[in-house]
């Protein structure tokens, strides 16, 4: 009733309580194509859907370095993504400059944060139209934060944004337990899965529209994890054939084009409602006349 006369800027409150030029920027990033983010006890991997104008024009950028320890995911305005993730990196330099260490993660984001949530409190400016899903490995761990325009930072364990992105969200909820002992190779295939949910009946996952980053421990870790163990859990299985950076100090590493190649190969048929129905179906077994669930037979729930 009130929309059209408190959605001129992003200062005023209608009489609901809502800021709409705010939710305007979340809608935003809803039309962008879909990213997703999962994390393990010891990696984070991000996948983007890439989109290009048209034949004779390049696949758009979804995967940005931030820090060699920090790697996001965009969904929304490329334009507004690429001036946030170079607030980003000015912010990790000055880190490393003045303190000579890398930026924690959740500080970086709580910074990118800030600077969005005053765009909605000053007139004459809009939100960002672009949603972050941000990676990273510092002290703490392993860290997957989304970042929304209304300037909120939420840590998931996997979570999805974009077009579409509630199919991605559903197979993530349903795989959710299974994500903390996968390492990359596992999560790489569990993101394909999840991102493959988000497109179009007649389209697939390909080298060319899709990326896939992944954050490892630090090198220090993992020689640490070598001599036990028990220090971070199981260590990546990818081979340094398919990543050529892995055991150098980046631990943000880019998968596209031919290195995903093998990993889309891998990928199962895509899930059908009527087959996950048929596998949950209670089937009668001999007895006294009792109807019991059986248990799902290996690969009727999840596919390779």
């Amino acid at each position: 009733m009130f929309r059209n006369s408190y959605d001129s800027d992003a200062t005023t409150f209608s009489p609901q309580g809502r800021l709409h030029q705010v939710e305007y920027a979340l809608e935003a990033v809803k039309q962008g194509s879909a990213a997703v983010g999962l994390r393990s006890d010891t990696h984070v991997v991000l996948l983007a859907l890439k989109r290009s104008t048209g034949e004779l024009a390049s696949y758009q950028k979804k995967l940005i370095r931030i820090d060699d320890h920090i790697g996001i995911a965009i969904a929304g305005l490329t334009s507004d993504a690429r001036v946030l993730s170079n607030f980003m990196r000015q912010q990790a330099m000055t880190e490393r400059m003045l303190h000579a260490r890398p930026i924690p993660v959740n500080r970086v984001v709580g910074s990118i944060a800030d600077r969005a949530q005053v765009n909605t409190q000053q007139y004459g400016r809009r939100p960002y139209g672009v949603g972050f899903l941000v990676a990273g490995y510092d002290e703490a761990g392993p860290h997957l934060i989304e970042f929304t325009p209304s300037g909120t930072m939420l840590e998931y364990l996997a979570m999805s944004i974009g077009a579409r992105s509630q199919s991605a969200r559903t197979y993530l909820e349903r795989h959710l337990s299974e994500f903390a002992s996968c390492d990359a190779e596992g999560l790489i295939m569990h993101g394909l899965k999840a991102l493959r949910e988000t497109l179009q009946q007649d389209k697939d996952l390909t080298g060319d529209n899709t990326s896939v980053g992944v954050i490892s421990p630090p090198p220090e870790a993992r020689k640490d994890a070598e001599e036990d163990p028990s220090v971070l859990g199981l260590i990546t299985k990818i081979s340094i054939a398919q990543v050529p950076e892995w055991g150098t100090q980046k631990n943000f590493h880019i998968l596209e084009g031919e290195d995903l190649k093998s990993y889309l190969q891998k990928l199962g048929p895509k899930e059908t409602s009527e087959s996950r129905n048929d596998a949950a179906a209670p089937v009668a077994t001999e007895g006294e006349g009792e109807v019991k669930a059986e248990e799902t037979a290996p690969g009727s729930m999840e596919t390779d």
